[in-house]
């Protein structure tokens, strides 16, 4: 393939490029600063400052954004409170952080010529791993040797357990593959689909002229397109988030389950 057909892939807005302390030639090393450290970074301050700045006035009359940040705080709370419980409070901070993360990090993608990084399975994979982790260790903390009968459920005769149980691990250990991948898929086929057909716009537009229909119709799909895609980047946000809670009242409420 030669570099303009590259160029023109749909697939070349997720390529990795180093930006900073590369190797020889700009090729990746392990330290390499790259697009995706970089809107990382970026989706870090982004959340950052929006709350430190929307909440610096604490007015009685929000403004825009104090409104945003009061919005985004209480949206996450009710999340933590409907499906963790009280006992999940403590673990808001945690949720409310992964939440503005994925969701800046996707809201970042959709800026044209920006990286989407949660369209790599292994930055989502990360995240997955770390919520998979510290729930499992939640869970051996709180309930100690009651959390091995999580992989046996109540009323179960016992001559299944050993289908039950092989059943029950695999589905435990594959939480953090599905969580990850769920959310890497998604906004890897959204942004691909989008890019096909903004390239199907500009052909048409070049062929017809952006008057014509097969100008105008083309531009109304990737505008629909953009708006939906727009909306999946904050479902997938919630998606992962509640995800999270979903685990964590597993975890921290086994002994009423």
């Amino acid at each position: 393939m030669n570099v303009a057909a590259e160029s023109h892939s749909p697939l070349e807005q997720f390529k990795i490029k180093c930006l900073a302390l590369c190797g020889e030639g700009g090729e990746l090393q392990a330290y390499s600063f790259t697009n995706s450290s970089l809107f990382m970074v970026l989706a870090v301050i982004g959340a950052t400052l929006l709350m430190v700045y929307g909440m610096r006035q604490r007015s009685l009359v929000p403004g825009r954004l104090q409104s945003v940040a009061e919005l985004s705080y209480e949206f996450v709370a009710n999340m933590v409170r409907e499906n963790v419980g009280t006992n999940g409070r403590q673990y808001f901070p945690f949720i409310f952080t992964l939440f503005m993360f994925i969701l800046f990090s996707n809201m970042l993608g959709m800026v044209p010529y920006s990286f989407t990084v949660t369209s790599h399975i292994i930055v989502t994979f990360a995240l997955a791993i770390v919520v998979f982790l510290g729930v499992t260790l939640i869970a051996i903390a709180r309930n100690g040797i009651h959390f091995f009968t999580h992989f046996m459920p109540a009323g179960v005769p016992l001559w299944l357990a050993p289908v039950i149980i092989p059943i029950e691990i695999i589905s435990y250990l594959s939480r953090p593959i599905s969580l990850s991948l769920r959310l890497a898929a998604n906004m890897l086929a959204g942004h691909t689909t989008l890019k096909v057909f903004a390239g199907f716009v500009v052909s048409m537009i070049g062929m017809g002229g952006v008057l014509s229909a097969s100008g105008i119709l083309p531009l109304i799909m990737v505008t629909a397109l953009t708006a939906l895609e727009f909306l999946i980047a904050f479902l997938q946000a919630y998606v992962f988030s509640i995800l999270t809670c979903l685990y964590l009242s597993e975890a921290v409420n086994m002994e009423h389950h």
